[in-house]
């Protein structure tokens, strides 16, 4: 009996250190309320932890777990690239944990930008509210092909896993979008902040070098970041 369970919990701990953004791996193997039970038969007085996440005890789970209020309310868009970005994810909606989604508010400026960037663990689609976006993604290596749109109130644009992607307002209105992410914690890694912006910063002529770049462009950049 016991080596049944501990195969069963392997299982579990494998597929939870395996992917954060595909819950059907989880799912193929065990439910997730089976492993907390599990874990806390065994481990009684040990908080357990999905997806590097407390899991709360099902019994002790409320409505405010799975709720959040007040995503109707424009935010500020006053910084330098006019946009703001309110995600939803597992840190602010508990519930959402091996749920496999989440959900962004992004506001705009007039010639606000959403600047370059990845998700590591999920697909984006994002949904036009209110005036208009030039949105686009470029491949993987070597093609590097460039999808552009110009997206209106009610048009809907997907950004495949991984890939480079921008949103951008060229209106002299406001703009709003409302993304959907395939996973419930999709990472973020911002092209512009992380090359010139890492901490500590890379040395400046592997960048002159990648970007072919004269070295005091380089060292302006990683300032500006």
């Amino acid at each position: 009996m016991m080596k049944g369970v501990v195969t069963v919990l392997v299982l579990a701990l494998a597929c939870s250190l395996a992917s954060a953004y595909d819950p059907v791996l989880c799912k193929t193997f065990v439910l997730q309320l089976t492993i907390l039970l599990l874990l806390r038969l065994l481990f009684p007085t040990c908080a357990v932890f999905v997806n590097g996440k407390f899991c709360k005890d099902p019994k002790l789970a409320t409505a405010d777990d799975f709720f959040f209020s007040g995503l109707n309310t424009p935010r500020d868009t006053s910084k330098s690239l006019g946009s703001n970005v309110t995600l939803l994810n597992v840190d602010k909606i508990l519930g959402l944990n091996t749920l496999g989604i989440s959900l962004a508010r992004i506001d705009f400026a007039p010639y606000g930008l959403n600047p370059p960037h990845i998700h590591p663990r999920a697909t984006e689609i994002l949904v036009v509210l209110e005036g208009t976006l030039y949105v686009g993604f470029v491949t993987s290596n070597p093609e590097n092909r460039l999808f552009t749109k110009v997206l209106n109130a009610g048009d809907v644009f997907v950004f495949p896993i991984g890939l480079i992607h921008f949103q951008f307002n060229p209106g002299h209105t406001n703009a709003v979008a409302f993304a959907g992410l395939s996973s419930q914690n999709p990472g973020l890694i911002t092209i512009a902040n992380a090359v010139f912006g890492s901490n500590p910063p890379i040395n400046p002529d592997v960048l002159a070098k990648a970007f072919q770049l004269d070295r005091n462009v380089v060292n302006y950049l990683q300032k500006k970041f």
